[in-house]
């Protein structure tokens, strides 16, 4: 029985109350010695206690998505197939794509096409109209799934020949890759918006980032001997959505977007990758990644310099050509914000936000459309 959905929701309810009936029945029953009496009735109370726990857990893990399955729940998942040494991302200046592929013109062969079949998602609080595929990265060595949601111009006649802009979404730690559409409900908000031609039509892509076990975060980076989480989000999944779609290949098109973990994510691939995106959104993020305490990258000192954004702004022979939208409560994401916009250096532009509220769903969820219509501000419709 899957973790999420309402199958095992109502398993756990249903538990609760047939743990009190047991209690009761039983309460008076017990026989032996006193100190087995005691006990037996402890663990009736601590039966009842732990159903009651479960439902709640279960409930607030339906509500957040924060664990897609027991293999995240337990930390027993692992999506690292291998770890090669990546190599060099074309640079493609102007406005290319940081996929790896041969520069136009070029005497190599470009790699094959990523053609993948996709599905519904099973999962009652995702919309029906999200589609789902598993990914092997070829650079990466990873796997996992890719969710993608088309615009409604998508299947439109009149946009037939159109090429689409991208926004690549990514979940906090832990979080699964359903968690922007079903709980930040991002395209059951946007999809008027972009009817009305408020907000650009984006295709909108969420990659797994849960991709070690024992519970550890990859931090979106590519830890020599560990994981290419960086390459997997940055290079795989772009080329799959490339290969896949029309997508528009220009940098000038791609946005990369995250709340908690994810928006610290969202940040260092925008400024580590401008042939890729132009824009970044950080929502209630952290410049340091140690401030995540499961973070492999946060545990070396190195590694935690080096993906500092902050610190890449600083040590950036040449400022990055990204727009920068970084929201945070005081003590939670704005002072890292002030921070960015305090290095950054044209064409670099950073906006800080200060919001109000817990560091919770509830405040991103509400943040989605005004977010948007921001990128549309750097990623404008196009006739």
């Amino acid at each position: 029985m899957q973790l999420t959905g309402t199958p095992f929701f109502v398993c756990t309810v249903i538990l609760v109350p047939i743990s009190i009936a047991v209690a009761m029945l039983l309460w008076g029953k017990v026989r032996g010695p006193e100190p087995v009496r005691i006990l037996s009735r402890l663990a009736m109370i601590l039966f009842c206690q732990v159903t009651a726990v479960l439902m709640v857990f279960v409930m607030v893990n339906n509500a957040n998505l924060i664990y897609g399955n027991w293999d995240d729940l337990l930390g027993t998942g692992n999506h690292v197939r291998a770890v090669p040494s990546v190599p060099p991302a074309d640079p493609a200046p102007g406005g290319g794509t940081a996929t790896g592929s041969p520069a136009p013109g070029g005497d190599a062969k470009p790699p094959a096409k990523v053609l993948q079949s996709f599905k519904g998602v099973d999962d009652p609080k995702v919309p029906g109209d999200v589609q789902r595929t598993e990914l092997k990265g070829q650079l990466s060595g990873v796997d996992g799934e890719v969710l993608v949601w088309l615009p409604p111009q998508y299947n439109d006649p009149a946009f037939k020949d159109k090429k689409f802009p991208v926004v690549e979404l990514i979940p906090g730690y832990p979080g699964s890759s359903s968690t922007w559409y079903g709980t930040l409900k991002v395209s059951d908000q946007l999809k008027p918006l972009m009817q009305q031609g408020k907000v650009a039509p984006f295709i909108l892509v969420s990659p797994r980032t849960l991709l070690l076990n024992n519970h550890q975060d990859a931090g979106c980076t590519d830890v020599a001997g560990k994981v290419n989480a960086d390459t997997w989000l940055s290079r795989d999944v772009p080329q799959m959505i490339l290969d896949n779609f029309r997508a528009d290949p220009s940098a000038d098109r791609w946005a990369v977007a995250g709340y908690s973990a994810g928006a610290h994510c969202a940040t260092k691939l925008a400024v580590a990758h401008p042939n890729r995106y132009r824009a970044g959104v950080s929502l209630s993020g952290y410049n340091d990644p140690a401030a995540e305490p499961d973070s492999l990258v946060g545990k070396d000192q190195k590694l935690r310099d080096a993906n500092n954004p902050v610190n890449m702004l600083k040590n950036a022979t040449q400022p990055p050509k990204v727009a920068l939208y970084m929201s945070g409560n005081k003590g939670d994401g704005y002072e890292g914000a002030v921070a960015m916009k305090d290095v950054a250096k044209a064409p670099t532009t950073v906006q800080p936000v200060e919001t109000t509220g817990p560091h919770s769903s509830d405040v991103w969820k509400q943040m989605v459309p005004s977010v948007f219509e921001w990128i549309t501000g750097v990623i404008p419709v196009q006739p």
